[in-house]
Order: structure tokens, then C-alpha cells, then sequence
């Protein structure tokens, strides 16, 4: 029996979500993603233990999601600077850079060393210049 789903409009953050009219031949095809019983296999346990090695991650990544953060620390990747360079760099104020730093520096992915006053700013190890070129192959395979 075919079914035709009406469009739909939710409100979702303030932004209005709109969906389309979608063909359904029959209901096996609604929930052809999931599994018809409920059994999950033994290694349930072991995959949950699993889980747990990447507990904190998400919070490196949700500071990575943020443009500005990823263009600083790809300007580290490339040399030690200061945060009026950085500020010039990005035509940015050193307020809001050194408040980028402070989080980069937080879940240590950066690193800094004192000059006299000058406070210079570097990659903490080289797991986040592998980090970044992992992330600008991938994005390289998509174009």
C-alpha cells in the first residue's frame, strides 16, 4: 500500500525546519534501519568498555568546530607566534585570541613559553599536526 507523508514544519533553535512529501510503499520500508527483534549480541560489555576510552573527545572536537580556533591553531602548526601576530594574521582583537588561546591551552593543544614579555604560542605535540592533517586530507578527498 503506498503512503504519502505530508509536509511538515517544526520549529527546531528558532530556525524553521521544513520537510518534503515522501513516498512509502509499505511500512517495512519506514523501518528498514532497524532491527526487527530486540537481541543484542554478547560482546555488548566489551563494546561499552570500548566506548569509554573516548570519553572527553567530543570536547576537543566541539573546540575544533569553531573556525577561528582551527586557523589558529593551523598558523601554530606552521610557526611559533605571538598573540599580536596571530591578531594581525586574522585581523582580529588580542582579547578575543588570547581568549581562543586560553581554551586551546585548557585541553592542551597548545603551548606557550615566555620571552622576557613577549609570550610566544606553539602546538602542544605533534598529535595535533597530525590531527589537522588528517582532517585537511579528508577534506581534500571530498572536492
Amino acid at each position: 500500500m503506498t503512503k504519502y507523508w505530508p509536509v511538515f514544519i517544526i520549529r527546531l533553535s528558532g530556525r524553521l525546519i521544513v520537510g518534503r512529501v515522501i513516498k512509502i510503499n509499505n511500512n517495512k520500508d519506514m523501518n528498514r534501519d532497524l532491527c526487527d527483534d530486540f537481541c543484542p549480541s554478547t560482546k555488548v560489555e566489551e563494546l561499552r568498555d570500548k566506548v569509554m576510552e573516548v570519553v572527553g573527545l567530543s570536547e576537543i572536537f566541539k573546540v575544533l568546530g569553531d573556525e577561528t580556533r582551527t586557523k589558529i591553531l593551523y598558523l601554530l602548526a606552521q610557526k611559533e607566534l605571538c598573540v599580536c601576530d596571530i591578531a594581525a594574521v586574522l585581523e582580529m582583537s588580542m582579547p578575543a585570541i588570547s581568549h581562543h588561546l586560553r581554551l586551546l591551552k585548557t585541553l592542551r593543544l597548545v603551548k606557550y613559553r615566555r620571552e622576557g614579555k613577549m609570550v610566544y604560542y606553539s602546538l602542544d605535540d605533534n598529535h595535533i599536526l597530525n590531527l589537522i592533517r588528517e582532517a585537511q586530507e579528508h577534506f581534500a578527498e571530498e572536492r
